[in-house]
């Protein structure tokens, strides 16, 4: 089977249904609430006492079967799943996920949910090696209402280090132009969505943007969709003035990624408006990095796509 074959059998799963009116296993409740915020060290009042919310970073928490799994499944994902096995691509690495909330999900609650196979990426080239996205959606409803969707990516991949082994993979009879392109490692992409597009616009334009609670105030870092000290969804930002301290770091020395240079410092930066973020801190070796040490905003660009925010130290 060569890959224009394999590429129109992988177009026909889009669209199929990987699960049809599965019921979770358990109703929302308050003790998985509460092992969760005591897991993750989650203090907000949001989600205890008589009102309280599920925190909605744990909706596929309600939807997973377990080690016995869920009976209503189709068996289509499966299917798809072998075909790519069959094609070479047997490695898988989840990439990316995406979750909307229309209303919170509370104690009692009841879901039941959906998936459907949303789209096959056509043969994509990364680092890890070359393989296909595939992407589901799970539609998640509350006595019919719909409150929240869940997308999920993977790559189903053949290891560039198979390929140097020589195991078989489907192969078209002409090289790709994502293969050409490879030449020079690039630093990773960030993942942008719906709900941090405006930070990295802001980086873009070289501000560093905090989103601010228009219920209490509260600022936060990274960017959620909503408050994690009054629930509230609203949101405007404020702009970093650029002063901040190492609160943490950590010195990488492997893995190995052919972008970065180990061993090199991953450092913790409390900003002085007291939210912290993961950056570089660049202009100083790896190990004269320190906790407390003073550091000043700077923009540094990687390519024509790429602009991060990195921290340099404050000479004394």
């Amino acid at each position: 089977m060569d890959d224009d074959e394999l590429a129109v059998r992988l177009r026909a799963f889009e669209g199929r249904a990987a699960a049809v009116a599965v019921r979770g296993k358990d109703p929302v409740n308050a003790p998985m609430i509460r092992h969760w915020c005591e897991a993750v060290g989650d203090t907000s009042p949001a989600y205890t006492g008589p009102d309280a919310i599920a925190p909605p970073t744990m909706l596929q928490a309600w939807t997973m079967g377990g080690l016995s799994g869920h009976a209503d499944r189709t068996g289509a994902y499966d299917e798809l799943s072998d075909l790519l096995d069959e094609g070479g691509y047997l490695s898988i690495v989840a990439t990316d996920c995406e979750q909307e909330y229309l209303r919170p999900l509370r104690p009692g609650d009841e879901i039941v949910f959906g998936t459907v196979i949303e789209s096959v990426s056509g043969r994509k080239t990364t680092k890890l090696g070359t393989g296909y996205f595939i992407t589901t959606r799970t539609d998640i409803r509350v006595g019919g209402e719909l409150v929240a969707t869940h997308r999920f990516r993977v790559l189903k991949y053949a290891p560039a280090a198979a390929r140097s082994a020589g195991i078989p993979v489907a192969e078209s009879s002409a090289p790709r132009a994502e293969d050409r392109r490879i030449s020079a490692p690039r630093r990773p992409r960030p993942v942008v969505n719906r709900d941090n597009s405006v930070f990295w616009e802001g980086i873009r334009d070289h501000r560093l943007l905090i989103q601010r609670c228009t219920g209490c105030g509260t600022l936060r870092h990274p960017w959620i969709p909503g408050c994690n000290a009054c629930g509230g969804a609203g949101w405007d930002t404020v702009e970093a003035g650029g002063e901040g301290t190492v609160y943490s770091y950590t010195v990488l020395h492997h893995p190995p990624f052919p972008a970065f240079d180990p061993p090199h410092a991953v450092a913790l930066v409390e900003l002085a408006e007291g939210v912290r973020i993961v950056s570089n801190v660049v202009g100083t070796p790896y190990d004269k990095v320190r906790i407390g040490m003073p550091v000043r905003l700077e923009f540094q660009s990687y390519d024509d796509e790429l602009t991060l925010p990195v921290f340099r130290p404050v000479a004394s």
